[in-house]
């Protein structure tokens, strides 16, 4: 009998301590993963921002070598491979390398960047758009101040 009572106690200790181990296991996860949700959200942001940024340094390069911003993203990426300095130095340039065939979508869901350009005034300005969430670089309105500026600096 009291071999019958020591092994159910045994298999009751096994039996809690996997349970234990399994609990501890979910409060884990349950802390952790809401974490490197946050985390991936906060990369993924970064990257589109940095992209973006990277577009308005070639807006600001093509506007300082024909005094007017494209007409489209296109144009600008056939800027950025004929002009000899952005394509060449792109380290210098961009602070890294960058890969012109993603450069005008976002990381986020890849959709194209909307870009607007408004000359009709004195200043052309343009408007760049992340058209997953509210960042953006320059404004439509004829204010010289914001024509770089982004949404999130």
């Amino acid at each position: 009998m009291a071999f019958g009572s020591q092994g159910l106690r045994t298999g009751i200790q096994v039996v809690l301590v996997l349970l234990i181990i399994g609990l501890s296991y979910v409060l884990y996860r349950s802390i952790t993963e809401p974490y490197e949700r946050i985390e991936r959200q906060r990369r993924i942001t970064e990257q589109v921002r940095d992209r973006m940024t990277d577009i308005r340094t070639a807006l600001v390069d093509y506007e300082r070598d024909s005094t007017v911003f494209p007409d489209s993203l296109n144009l600008l990426l056939q800027h950025i491979r004929r002009d000899s300095v952005l394509s060449t130095y792109q380290d210098s340039v961009f602070g890294e390398p960058i890969n012109l065939d993603s450069l005008l979508y976002s990381p986020r869901t890849g959709k194209r960047f909307q870009y607007t350009v408004n000359d009709t005034g004195r200043v052309g300005v343009y408007l760049l758009q992340d058209p997953d969430t509210d960042d953006k670089i320059g404004t439509l309105e004829p204010d010289p101040t914001q024509t770089n500026a982004a949404s999130w600096e």
